[in-house]
């Protein structure tokens, strides 16, 4: 089968990637500002806001499935309407699609377990964007799957565990706060689940993140004990007495998706037990 993983150069992308050749589909990739170092067969250049540029990608690699694992952080038209013109095209053709979300759709105002019936109230402009993604797509493509997630951590790569060692270094300012409490993801376990779900012909919204709720503090302690750091110098605060937004308490729920599916979700405390990188 052949797979168009959009968002290919980042990275999420870059595991979908290497984990669909690896199971020997032919894996097509999409950017917006240049290429990764990731392998597919093919690198196709795509603007999500370009319908145009849409269908002629499209077309021209005529996938059995399309995962959009883009992200345009709170930038609309990229990360809300994007993926809506993407899933008007996919279901015109017949391809599958599986689009990436985010727990950022939750506020976490009056419960903090998340299932996939719970419906989005978001409170950044960020989950804002990815909630109009999720309603969009499902509306104009019915048999789509939406996978939301929590954060991505995974082979010292991701943008938290750069947060932690720069906290360390003293390179960086800001707190990793201990009110803020989500259920972090391995990148490797989050792409498995979503090439399972590619596959398997699933649709709706799924859940897909790790066993264990931790604060972005614990969470720090835990990258900086396997990378041999000094805990001692990560800085902590409250995202309640900060002014950056967001959500303080959101745990999805993934019990679900667990049942259903073959590929583990394992807690952070598992994949960041020192000297081990989670693969």
């Amino acid at each position: 089968m052949t797979i168009l993983i959009v968002g290919g150069s980042g990275f999420l992308g870059s595991e979908l990637v290497r984990q669909a050749r690896a199971a020997g589909h032919t894996t097509v990739a999409t950017y917006a500002t240049k290429p990764a170092t990731a392998s597919p067969s093919a690198w196709h250049r795509l603007d999500l806001r370009d319908a145009g540029s849409l269908d002629a990608v499209m077309a021209a690699v005529n996938p059995g499935v399309v995962i959009n694992a883009s992200s345009g952080r709170a930038d609309w038209a990229v990360t809300a309407e994007g993926p809506i013109q993407l899933a008007i095209v996919a279901a015109k053709r017949g391809i599958r699609m599986v689009h990436m979300s985010t727990d950022a759709v939750f506020s976490g105002h009056g419960r903090v377990h998340y299932n996939e019936s719970c419906l989005p109230d978001p409170i950044t402009p960020y989950g804002a964007a990815k909630a109009t993604a999720e309603t969009g797509v499902l509306a104009v493509h019915p048999k789509a799957a939406v996978v939301r997630t929590s954060l991505i951590i995974g082979h010292g790569r991701s943008e938290h565990e750069r947060l932690v060692h720069r906290l360390a270094a003293g390179t960086r300012d800001g707190a990793l706060f201990t009110d803020d409490i989500r259920c972090p993801v391995h990148v490797s376990d989050l792409a498995s689940i979503s090439l399972e779900l590619a596959l398997s012909g699933a649709a709706g919204i799924h859940h897909a993140a790790g066993a264990d709720a931790l604060s972005r503090h614990e969470l720090g302690v835990l990258i900086a004990r396997r990378d041999g750091l000094d805990v001692s110098r990560l800085p902590t605060g409250l995202r309640a007495e900060s002014t950056v937004p967001g959500a303080l308490d959101v745990r999805l729920d993934s019990q679900a998706t667990r049942r259903s599916l073959r590929t583990p979700l394992r807690g952070a405390r598992e994949f960041l037990r020192p000297h081990e990188d989670g693969t």
